[in-house]
């Protein structure tokens, strides 16, 4: 039996919840929620990537409602869950390409390696499947995987693919995108770029000379940037937020390999630290892998505590009779 994104999302987060709720058990075999147990379940929280501020939001809620009172490592994890979706449900926003905007531009960075070429395929079949016109253009040209990468993406999706000569200017790609996704009426313009941030420099100039080339077709372009980040990195992936949020305005984020990562606490860490919405998040390598991104499923899959919500969303979200994860994308990772 096929399992739903959201038993994926369990399964996926499993790494990271054997960290978290494991410290728990451990910690809370009924016992009183006094300064040491607070003390160690702070450590817990920060070791599971949480990070310090969270943490230490986490522990003044708990020592003001829980503080001298008897508690279970079940009722732990419950209010764990609680405060954690709390601190998600600001960030959880759907994207929804604005259909003023036709094609709405979005320019989606990230360090090599993150998934960026992956999950611009991925979108491009999450979109088409809804009725959108999807276009993809390869704009990382220095990078031939990349570029064969999504080529393989548009084979499998129907989305048109637009790509240069090798080291084409990526700018130059993009407006000749924009211009031909605008005459096509296409719904989305997914725009791959380079991610060499060992150059901070010359990457900045790049994508600025991206953004200021289609501002000549479409002064309003790009109407999102989307930053992926890869769980895998843990608190890197704050470090790497700061700098494109300096390089571009990122407006959104998407994260993906949370299935290879027992680091997912991460995910709750950059809610609380930028406010970015979380629009996506990946869980494997199968097409149907990346989805939006849900703060009650996430923060329950994460404690533990899950089982209510993964039923629910799957019984709402699986389609009749279909297999949910039957396609498998191209195996490189960009």
């Amino acid at each position: 039996m096929a399992l739903g994104f959201f038993s994926r999302l369990k399964a996926g987060l499993s790494r990271s919840t054997q960290k978290l709720s494991g410290g728990i058990t451990a910690v809370f075999t009924r016992r009183k929620l006094d300064d040491e147990a607070l003390e160690e379940l702070e450590d817990l929280l920060i070791s599971a990537d949480l990070g310090p501020s969270v943490a230490e939001k986490v522990i003044d809620s708990f020592r003001r409602a829980k503080f001298g009172k008897e508690v279970t490592d079940e009722e732990v994890r419950a209010a764990l869950a609680e405060e954690i979706a709390n601190i998600l449900q600001p960030v959880a926003i759907p994207f929804e390409p604005d259909p003023k905007h036709k094609p709405h531009v979005v320019l989606v960075v990230g360090v090599n390696g993150t998934g960026k070429t992956t999950t611009i395929g991925k979108m491009a079949r999450f979109y088409g499947e809804q009725g959108k016109k999807v276009m993809m253009v390869a704009g990382d040209t220095f990078r031939a995987a990349a570029v064969e990468q999504l080529q393989v993406w548009g084979e499998r999706t129907g989305a048109p693919v637009i790509a240069g000569r090798p080291n084409a200017d990526a700018a130059g790609l993009a407006f000749e995108a924009l211009k031909r996704a605008t005459a096509e009426q296409a719904d989305l313009l997914l725009v791959d770029t380079a991610g060499r941030l060992h150059n901070k420099s010359a990457l900045m100039e790049e994508l600025a000379k991206i953004i200021r080339v289609m501002r000549k077709f479409d002064e309003t372009a790009p109407h999102s940037v989307l930053l992926v980040l890869d769980a895998t990195t843990g608190q890197n992936a704050v470090e790497q937020v700061r700098v494109f949020k300096e390089l571009v305005n990122v407006t959104g984020l998407v994260v993906t390999k949370l299935d290879g990562s027992a680091r997912g606490g991460i995910v709750v860490a950059l809610a609380d630290a930028f406010g970015l919405p979380v629009h996506l998040v990946g869980v494997g390598e199968q097409a149907d892998d990346l989805r939006p991104f849900s703060a009650e499923a996430f923060a329950r899959g994460l404690v533990g505590d899950s089982i209510k919500v993964i039923e629910r969303d799957d019984a709402q979200s699986a389609p009749d009779g279909q297999a949910a994860g039957s396609e498998q994308p191209p195996a490189h990772q960009g």
